[in-house]
């Protein structure tokens, strides 16, 4: 009732006052906000009271006009706070929203903004500006939502700030439908997408502008003078999937994907500047389709090669459907500027599909240098059709092309604006021009937001020291986010699974030995937003007489954790029981799982990541590293699988070396990797097991097996399932001997 009389009002004061003036209306909780928004005039704000808005699902509609907008705003920028299932429908003319922030929660809808009300009602010559989403990502990476979700025509995302989804579903979307408006003129800058990190999936891009289904309609939207700071969900960065579009003056940093012209033609991507810092998978600018123009773009310290090379030039699909891959046709790229990158790819993607090469399209004064003194250049397929002119390249000892790309020796030297040029005035129109302006921080995103640091790392807090006394279950629920259990020597019993919510690290002092005997279950369970880093410890599993898992990653792990073991030895309990290792539920994902200096004897999977079935591409986790370690009687070392065929992730990534295996395997292997991207196992002995199967699948596999010691054991294979894509594999210098 008291809040019946609240809405009452403020409505009773909306309508008596004047008409014609534009007022400011605050409104303090649901109801005083339905009955304002009825009653908005243009001119009107609607004022937010400062604090938390928990579970609002914000409807916000209105007919303003372009000199008397109708405003939604916080009575202070940065103190409305959107939390739990909250989100924001806005349908109307000329409407602004601005000073919001969500977090704390996620939309319990499939969008967290909305230009539209529902599908007759959409937006238009509206905009969001100085508007913050961080981390407002479903529980579930599987759970798909968009985070912003452009409708209607006109519209203007700019100022704001969103960083940190790990659910699936693009970041920002232009949504282009059969029977709405195609001809959008949406305009998003000085955004400042913030870290994203991998999805393992395809659904990962920041940007995507359009589907398949209308790309060969004009869009005409405007990406201007943003910055995407390591926004490395998938390979498509941004995606491009309409025509005459424009993606200018963006600032590209440390980011795992490109620039991708996936569908649609016409577009144009020019001044933009990427420092990629040699990550892996940083990339630049994907061509595709007919008419596209790359233009006086800089590319810095790209490590991508393939699909993510600082420029890709790809091979089409003949006669292709409209999801696929058109023929490239009439491309220009033109004075960009290929500093320190690894790789420019020609004719990328070539296969037994995709045979039909680059058409009627030009590369002209562009100026090249490799990474480390290297030839980027590299051509998967047919390239004659890309004619090559006035190109300079820094020399280097066997160029791939000979003609259209002099070689010459280069000095370079940083600009003002933090770019490298050549010192010889006679390349001054070879490459970048040199009037490009990198876009500031603090010209990006809400002047007043800054989000908070992450949680802190391994190693990174308190160092609390336990005696075997101690109750190891009552210090972990009582340890902050990157503490240290240092175990003093002697036994300590752990009854049930630990359960971990923060990044922890449970190691023995130096030289300590600390035994953890396992006495009813696991040693751990990871959940919320847990990590777990062990260290110098044994672990004694041999009276367990059921089935459990050392380290179980629970269904509701916060995406991207992180495991390490390190110098630890894990004795199972062999026929007993099964005792697998780290078993990773499905829709969960880890960055990173390294195991280093480690025994492991009697024991299931060591790392069990097969439990992703969908066909859509779900992979358990980035990297999996194993070096310097020891695996006597264990089903497999790890069993990693990646389904689909889908090219838009950039792992798993997979390396073993410097370790041995002894009398393991089951199902026909001791290590199994299925759809892995990038595997190195190197300089390892394998005795009396099963062989190492790699089964290539999807996207372009990079595998090397090289120098290992097969004594008793069958060769290493790798197969292909249904997969006649490009690859490379190598097996080199393997020792397989038939007796120890």
């Amino acid at each position: 009732m008291m809040l019946l009389r609240a809405a009452l009002t403020v409505a009773i004061g909306i309508s008596a006052a004047q008409p014609g003036l534009a007022r400011d209306i605050k409104v303090t909780d649901q109801l005083q906000f339905k009955a304002a928004v009825k009653a908005a005039q243009p001119g009107d704000s609607i004022v937010l009271g400062d604090g938390e808005w928990r579970d609002f699902q914000i409807v916000f509609t209105g007919t303003g006009t372009a000199d008397k907008p109708i405003t939604l705003t916080a009575q202070t920028k940065g103190k409305v706070l959107l939390t739990g299932q909250s989100n924001l429908r806005l349908g109307g003319r000329h409407l602004i929203v601005s000073g919001l922030v969500f977090k704390g929660g996620a939309s319990p809808t499939d969008q967290v903004i909305s230009f539209r009300r529902d599908s007759k009602t959409l937006a238009h010559d509206s905009r969001v500006t100085e508007v913050v989403i961080d981390g407002y990502s479903k529980p579930d990476r599987r759970a798909e939502d968009i985070w912003v979700a452009l409708y209607g025509t006109g519209n203007r995302v700019d100022h704001s700030h969103f960083e940190g989804k790990t659910n699936s579903g693009v970041t920002l979307a232009v949504i282009r439908r059969a029977g709405d408006p195609l001809d959008n003129r949406h305009r998003i800058d000085h955004v400042y997408f913030g870290p994203r990190p991998p999805l393992g999936s395809n659904g990962g891009e920041t940007i995507r502008i359009g589907t398949s289904e209308e790309s060969l309609s004009n869009s005409h939207t405007i990406v201007e003078r943003n910055i995407f700071d390591r926004t490395s969900g998938e390979v498509e960065i941004v995606s491009v999937k309409s025509g005459g579009n424009i993606v200018r003056e963006n600032l590209v940093l440390s980011s795992q994907g490109a620039f991708v012209l996936r569908h649609g033609n016409g577009n144009l991507v020019e001044r933009n500047i990427f420092f990629g810092k040699h990550v892996p998978d940083s990339g630049g600018v994907r061509v595709i389709n007919r008419d596209q123009t790359v233009r006086f773009n800089y590319f810095e310290g790209l490590a991508g090669k393939d699909l993510k090379s600082a420029i890709s030039v790809m091979s089409g699909v003949p006669n292709s459907v409209i999801n696929r891959y058109h023929q490239v046709a009439n491309a220009l790229i033109e004075r960009n500027s290929i500093i320190d990158s690894a790789r420019i790819t020609f004719a990328a993607g070539a296969d037994a599909e995709r045979s039909a090469p680059p058409i009627d399209s030009k590369f002209e004064r562009n100026l090249v240098r490799g990474a480390d003194g290297a030839d980027p250049f590299h051509a998967d397929g047919e390239i004659a059709g890309i004619a090559l002119a006035g190109n300079v390249e820094v020399k280097v000892a066997k160029p791939l092309l000979t003609s259209g790309v002099e070689q010459r020796a280069i000095k370079l030297e940083r600009a003002a604006n933090g770019l490298l040029y050549p010192t010889d005035p006679a390349l001054t129109d070879v490459g970048a021009p040199r009037d490009l302006v990198p876009v500031k921080r603090e010209e990006v995103g809400a002047s007043w937001y800054r989000s908070p640091a992450p949680e802190a790392a391994f190693g990174t807090g308190r160092t609390l020291s336990l005696q075997p006394d101690a109750s190891l279950a009552e210090a972990v629920g009582n340890a902050q986010a990157g503490d240290i259990l240092s175990l003093a020597p002697g036994a300590y019993d752990v009854a049930a699974p630990l359960v971990l919510r923060h990044w922890l690290t449970i190691a023995g002092k130096k030289g300590a030995a600390p035994v953890l005997r396992l006495t009813g279950g696991g040693l751990a369970r990871i959940d919320g937003g847990g990590g777990l880093r062990l260290e110098n410890v044994e672990i004694d599993a041999r009276t367990l007489t059921a089935d459990a898992a050392l380290i179980a990653v629970g269904a509701g792990a916060a995406p991207n954790y992180g495991i390490a073991l390190n110098g630890i030895a894990v004795r199972g309990p062999g026929k007993a029981a099964r005792l697998d290792g780290i078993v990773i539920a499905p829709g969960t994902f880890a960055d990173a799982i390294e195991i280093e200096g480690s025994r492991f004897s009697d024991m299931g999977v060591v790392v069990a990541g097969a439990g992703e079935q969908d066909a859509k591409g779900w992979y358990p986790v980035e990297r999996l590293t194993i070096a310097g370690s020891r695996f006597d009687r264990v089903a497999m070392v790890a069993d990693l699988l990646r389904k689909g065929t889908d090219e838009s992730t950039f792992g798993p990534w997979f390396a073993m070396s410097g370790s041995n295996v002894a009398d393991s395997g089951e199902n026909g292997a001791s290590l199994r990797l299925s759809g892995v991207q990038h595997a190195a196992i190197s300089g390892n002995d394998f005795t009396r097991s099963a062989p190492v199967v790699v089964i290539h699948s999807v996207g372009t596999p990079d595998t090397r097996i090289a120098g290992n010691r097969f004594v008793a054991t069958l060769a290493p294979r790798i197969e292909e399932l249904a997969y006649k894509g490009p690859q490379r594999a190598v097996l080199a210098g393997n020792a397989v001997e038939a007796r120890p």
